[in-house]
């Protein structure tokens, strides 16, 4: 038997629910109510052949319906008449009449009186927050006991766009970092609503960016280098962390700048004259690239061979344009060919490169289009030392 039971017809209504739908209506207005619900029910053939199932269905929807029970769904009867059984009156049809029937039968109005909490709370301060809370009821009605905390967040940021302070120095009633921290997400969709248009930064995206995205002043990236000559030491000091505008102000006796990716190239790098080697900055290149007096020096980039070294590579030319690749070559990559693993097939660069060398370009085609190997790369900590030792010796002589 497939015919529709009392449960099925709540478990309509929890869908409905579920959607966000009877919420959204008390924002919106919209009506929603009555509500006629999907009912499966006995044809004329059930009716003359399994007539005891048909009245046990039947009892069964009436016995969990609003003119029993006081509330949920109300049933609309119709009179069928048969030779044997004669005249009887079944359920059509069942149809919830309103919003309070229905919060009722699924047991949901607790929590319909919260979100109304929710409303009264927000919209006379953050009318522009309607659409939202339309769009994302159960979302608000999920965070009901966090609500005030979140309000006093976007009155603060409200209050103070873009202020430049440290998340730890935000002084909000009853709010500290670690609720702030833990309710990024959220925070992200509704400071984007309720601020001016200047008040936020939309070029960072996700939780990593709040701090940029709403003007709060974020930890400094360190830029890690050692310095390869003995008599180029600072202040007896060869291995040195410092913010990007720190390092922009160094005077160092060095002609040559080695950039390397990897940390244990950076540490095991050999010495060498008047040179310093820094390491592990990735796709934050740009950061060290704007030091006004590299562009005086010779930079010599050493990444990974494959598509995103060469990437790399190009974008730091486009601050420093002298800058050379090191040991990233077809002479590096057929001595170390067995050392060779498979770039993910994913993460491939697979568009135009245009500040390289023609012997560059022509590796990085190679790579690009498989003419070598399928997915080829070598990774640079992969490079055996007396090959590096050597290459530096190279620029020594």
């Amino acid at each position: 038997m497939n015919w529709t039971t009392p449960d099925a017809l709540t478990e309509q209504v929890l869908k409905l629910w579920n959607r966000g739908d009877v919420l959204q209506a008390r924002v919106t207005g919209e009506k929603l109510f009555p509500l006629e619900l999907r009912l499966r029910r006995p044809g004329p053939r059930d009716v003359r052949e399994r007539f005891g199932e048909v009245q046990d269905w039947a009892r069964a929807l009436s016995a969990e319906s609003r003119e029993v029970r006081g509330f949920g769904y109300e049933l609309r009867l119709e009179t069928l008449r048969n030779r044997v059984q004669g005249a009887n009156d079944l359920p059509i049809a069942a149809i919830v009449p309103d919003e309070h029937d229905a919060l009722r039968l699924i047991r949901r109005q607790p929590d319909a009186d919260r979100f109304t909490s929710i409303l009264e709370m927000t919209l006379p301060r953050y009318p522009a927050l309607r659409e939202w809370l339309a769009r994302r009821p159960l979302i608000a009605l999920n965070h009901f006991d966090e609500w005030p905390r979140i309000l006093a967040v976007l009155d603060w940021f409200v209050a103070n766009p873009r202020s430049g302070l440290y998340l730890r120095q935000l002084d909000i009633p009853g709010v500290d970092t670690k609720f702030i921290e833990g309710h990024r997400g959220l925070l992200t969709e509704l400071l984007d609503i309720v601020l001016p248009e200047d008040a936020v930064d939309r070029t960072t995206a996700g939780v990593k960016g709040f701090a940029q995205r709403y003007g709060l002043r974020s930890e400094p990236p360190l830029l890690r280098f050692r310095i390869l000559d003995r008599n180029a030491l600072l202040r007896r000091l060869s291995d040195i962390s410092l913010t990007p505008a720190e390092f922009s102000t160094l005077k160092l006796p060095i002609q040559r700048v080695f950039v390397t990716e990897n940390r244990t190239n950076g540490l095991a790098f050999p010495d060498h004259p008047a040179a310093i080697v820094v390491f592990g900055m990735g796709y934050g290149l740009e950061r060290f690239a704007e030091t006004p007096w590299l562009k005086e020096l010779d930079v010599q980039y050493w990444g990974d061979i494959d598509t995103h070294g060469f990437r790399i590579l190009d974008r730091l030319r486009a601050t420093l344009p002298r800058a050379r690749s090191f040991l990233m070559d077809h002479a590096t990559l057929d001595a170390h060919r067995a050392l060779c693993v498979d770039e993910p097939a994913d993460k491939r660069y697979t568009g135009e490169l245009f500040r390289l060398s023609s012997e560059e370009h022509a590796l990085f085609e190679d790579l690009r289009h498989d003419r070598i190997g399928e997915r080829i790369r070598l990774e640079q900590e992969r490079i055996g030392y007396g090959w590096l030792r050597q290459a530096l010796e190279a620029q020594v002589t």
